[in-house]
């Protein structure tokens, strides 16, 4: 099912993580955030933001919100995203990632993602 335009940005997606969650540290926000967005497509086919998530060495980075954290090892606010432009399904998928994954640290999420399918298939860079 395809509910359209996604509703929000990385950064709202990050504001709400850190709304609910409190400070995080910036690789724990990345992969929560990362984790977001699989999860939204898999159970609701849409995406939760159109920013851009890419293959980095410790794991998935969303280059937009790693330009508001860049050089911070815990983020306490961002200073963009609003937190209330998720929706309710959005707000609900975070939720679920928040329950499965929100106590897990930056490195225990960057070992997750790295075991992963999209860590194990091969890659053609150019």
């Amino acid at each position: 099912m395809d509910y359209g335009k996604a509703p929000a940005s990385v950064k709202d997606v990050a504001a709400y993580v850190l709304a609910r969650k409190g400070p995080r540290i910036a690789m724990q926000l990345e992969k929560l955030v990362y984790y977001g967005q699989a999860w939204s497509l898999v159970w609701e086919g849409r995406s939760l933001f159109e920013d851009a998530i890419e293959a980095w060495l410790d794991g998935p980075v969303a280059p937009a919100l790693f330009d508001l954290h860049r050089g911070r090892y815990l983020v306490i606010t961002l200073p963009e995203g609003n937190a209330d432009a998720l929706d309710a399904f959005a707000q609900e998928t975070v939720d679920a990632v928040l329950d499965q994954y929100g106590n897990c640290s930056g490195d225990e999420l960057g070992q997750l993602t790295h075991r992963e399918s999209p860590w194990q298939e091969p890659r053609v860079i150019t």
